[in-house]
């Protein structure tokens, strides 16, 4: 699992969020501009009005990240590490618990310190992207429990913030689950509305439309979304890579699943909860996709405890 703050986008995004919540005007410049620190280093030229008007420059703080809930799962540790890092070069964090472990209630997960100033300055956008990305990863991992006994694929969805999803997609795999495509650009889906635009949405000619697909992005996997027997065995023509059983019965999936053992690999979506989850899985599909785990995952209730020293 690689680290997400490799990421050109996911650094962007680190610094975006730290501009929207001590974007400095009035005189101190504007988001973007920046000064040298006493290291000679160019920093960006952020205010943190309360703390600059009433926190001794010179106040040192240090303590902990942990999560308060049980079965937590750690996602965006290096993310609050980089947050932090943004607004203070000096401060030291030591991550003790990495993205993917699962930790009980009141278990460490980082440790930090650093000038009291920086500290409030960085502590709600860090805990902001690790309370929404800890959540996903804590419902990707009840996905991928429930369904490990068929060793089927857990996948997210595009159903994503807008701008946030190298951290979402990210919060997944520390979770146990596996990314579908990135964006638009790196494979070939073909849904209701594609369908409807080719040829008038004849389910009898969607072979035709994986071959048209393959010519023009040969090197990009194909998949088809079908929601009848009809479609999928339309579909099975032309073997594409995937195809996505869409709201179907338990039932229809055995039957594309038998069509396409050989074949083509078989992804199960629709609003699968996790209580359904299991019983889609024993149908013997080799994922299931859930918007759920980027859509409406929440927050986990973490706490950042601190004190001046």
């Amino acid at each position: 699992m690689k680290d997400v703050m490799l990421s050109p986008r996911a650094k962007a995004a680190v610094r975006l969020a730290l501009d929207e919540d001590l974007w400095s005007v009035d005189g101190r410049g504007a988001a973007g501009d920046s000064r040298c620190d006493a290291t000679g280093m160019s920093r960006p030229l952020w205010c943190d009005a309360t703390s600059e008007a009433l926190v001794d420059p010179d106040a040192v703080a240090t303590g902990e990240i942990y999560s308060k809930g049980t079965g937590c799962v750690v996602a965006g540790a290096t993310v609050a590490k980089a947050v932090m890092k943004a607004v203070d070069p000096k401060i030291k964090v030591t991550i003790l618990k990495p993205d993917g472990s699962v930790v009980k209630p009141k278990e460490t997960i980082l440790t930090f310190r650093g000038k009291a100033r920086s500290i409030l300055a960085a502590e709600r956008t860090a805990l902001n992207f690790m309370q929404r990305m800890c959540a996903t990863a804590t419902l990707a991992k009840k996905f991928v429990d429930a369904t490990k006994k068929y060793g089927t694929l857990i996948l997210d969805t595009r159903k994503t913030t807008p701008g946030l999803r190298v951290f979402e997609k990210y919060a997944v795999t520390c979770g146990g689950g596996t990314n579908h495509r990135m964006g638009m650009y790196d494979r070939v889906l073909m849904k209701d509305n594609h369908r409807r635009l080719w040829k008038g949405g004849d389910p009898d000619q969607l072979d035709q439309a994986v071959v048209a697909a393959r010519k023009a992005f040969p090197k990009l996997d194909v998949e088809v979304e079908v929601e009848s027997l009809r479609a999928c065995e339309s579909a099975l023509k032309a073997k594409p890579e995937w195809i996505m059983l869409d709201n179907m019965s338990c039932a229809d999936m055995k039957k594309c699943v038998k069509m396409c053992k050989g074949i083509s690999k078989t992804e199960a979506s629709g609003g699968i909860t996790l209580e359904r989850a299991k019983e889609v899985a024993a149908t013997g599909v080799t994922a299931i996709s859930l918007g759920c785990l980027t859509h409406s995952a929440g927050s986990i209730d973490l706490s950042l405890e601190w004190k001046v020293v």
